[in-house]
């Protein structure tokens, strides 16, 4: 699935991406392939990219999370993108 992470100033990642997991405004929400169309608030705290690559993380705060057409893109008020994990 495509994903893209996009803050105010910048996107700080978009590519393909084999799960996803958001900090949504009520709880940490799993995104995996074909997940059904969606749309959420992001509280704050740990977004997870799992690509096939490693994994990218960042801390957010504030935003949405949209699921539609098996594209991911999380766009949010607070970003802080951490160092690359394999």
């Amino acid at each position: 699935m495509q994903v893209s992470v996009v803050s105010p100033e910048q996107i700080l990642f978009e590519g393909d991406a084999t799960s996803v997991v958001v900090p949504a405004y009520d709880g940490l929400m799993g995104i995996l392939p074909r997940h059904a169309p969606m749309l959420a608030l992001l509280g704050k705290g740990l977004l997870t990219v799992k690509t096939a690559e490693g994994h990218r993380q960042f801390r957010v705060g504030g935003g949405f999370v949209q699921v539609r057409a098996n594209v991911v893109r999380i766009v949010a008020e607070q970003t802080e993108p951490l160092q690359p994990a394999v």
